[in-house]
């Protein structure tokens, strides 16, 4: 077990990530009196300013989105809303594309789409029987195919290995535990051609969640479990709780607005029939922090978060509740990140993140 943090929103899951995490450029609000030009923040009268433990790349874009917040908020319409958040996950996959080399092919597996992620370079010696599968965010609302690559892209041409990114079936069309189904079904396919003890399994945000659940999910149905598990912007009992989730919004810029009697656009997800909407919290295969027999049999688990994600607290729990039963466990997090920082591959504090995650899942998956 190990533990790290490393120098370097009030949305939940995949539309917070997009409001706090992006890389585009168009300002949508005024000016807030209490967020200076330099990204502080003032709170009850006491600025915040940026983190000095930063990189400057990342105190550069934590200011952009601050100050000039660019992504608006979600719309209610859940079809454009997807092709909205597409457009979104396109700005981070280009520069990705650019410095990771990588092949991409649609497949079918288990009667579920796929996209199957290699390096252009090949595999590397010794991962021809390896295999990492990424389970997308976006809040079990959107990400399929897009957050998906952005997700796979740096891990498969960092890795030297293949990816397998499931297009799992999400809200609001479909309910738990219908992502699990489809997790299960690919998983079952998949280890017929490979160990199980070479394959890892990660997500972020959402992601994070149903890699966490598909383990419950195995347990629960006696398949055998992965060698390894990352719970990337995400724990075993969901994003929230904790001081993390009451001061990232916060210290994002998400002040209540000054002028009560102003319109103050929505900040979460979409309107409409949430994914776990009907899904008892009390059920492990839900939320595996509730048992700890469920989570005594989990694998290695590599938890990855940011002080200013509101999933920390969170994360930091379920890593504390893993380590207390025995499981291998470790949490890195940097300083001043936010939730979903590990979509911009142009931050050093990413690229930090793609290290540990690679390390990580080289060491764990069997030879």
């Amino acid at each position: 077990m190990s533990i790290s943090f490393r120098s370097s929103g009030a949305a939940i899951a995949g539309a917070a990530l997009l409001v706090t995490a992006g890389t585009g450029t168009q300002a949508f609000a005024q000016p807030d009196p209490r967020i200076s030009e330099d990204g502080a923040v003032r709170l009850d009268g006491v600025a915040v300013p940026l983190s000095d433990l930063m990189s400057e790349e990342a105190r550069a874009y934590l200011r952009h989105l601050i100050v000039d917040k660019p992504f608006g908020s979600p719309v209610p319409d859940i079809v454009d809303e997807r092709v909205r958040q597409d457009g979104i996950m396109a700005e981070f996959l280009a520069p990705m594309r650019e410095r990771y080399a990588v092949d991409i092919e649609e497949a079918r597996i288990g009667g579920v789409v796929v996209d199957i992620i290699t390096p252009a370079a090949g595999l590397a010696e010794g991962n021809e029987d390896r295999l990492l599968i990424n389970l997308h965010g976006g809040g079990f609302l959107t990400g399929g195919r897009s957050a998906s690559l952005v997700e796979s892209v740096p891990l498969a041409a960092l890795m030297g290995i293949k990816v397998v990114s499931i297009d799992y079936r999400m809200a609001p069309e479909h309910e738990f535990p219908a992502a699990s189904e489809d997790v299960a079904a690919v998983y079952r396919e998949l280890i017929r051609q490979y160990d199980p003890e070479r394959i890892g399994f990660y997500g972020c945000s959402a992601g994070g969640v149903l890699a966490a659940q598909s383990v419950a999910w195995f347990q629960a149905y006696d398949l055998p479990l992965p060698a390894a598990l990352g719970v990337f912007c995400a724990s075993l009992g969901g994003y929230t709780g904790g001081d993390a989730t009451a001061i990232a919004g916060p210290l994002n810029g998400y002040l209540p607005t000054v002028d009560t009697h102003a319109e103050q656009a929505p900040t979460g997800p979409p309107p409409g029939p949430s994914y776990l909407r009907n899904a008892d919290p009390q059920d492990p295969l839900v939320y595996p922090r509730a048992s700890e027999s469920v989570m005594a049999s989990f694998p290695p688990t590599l938890f990855i978060s940011g002080t200013r994600s509101f999933e920390l607290s969170a994360a930091l729990d379920s890593h504390n509740a893993l380590a207390r039963l025995g499981v291998e466990s470790r949490l890195h997090a940097w300083d001043g990140m936010f939730h979903g920082f590990i979509y911009n591959s142009e931050l050093p504090e990413t690229r930090e993140a793609y290290a540990i995650m690679v390390q990580f899942f080289d060491h764990h998956l069997a030879d």
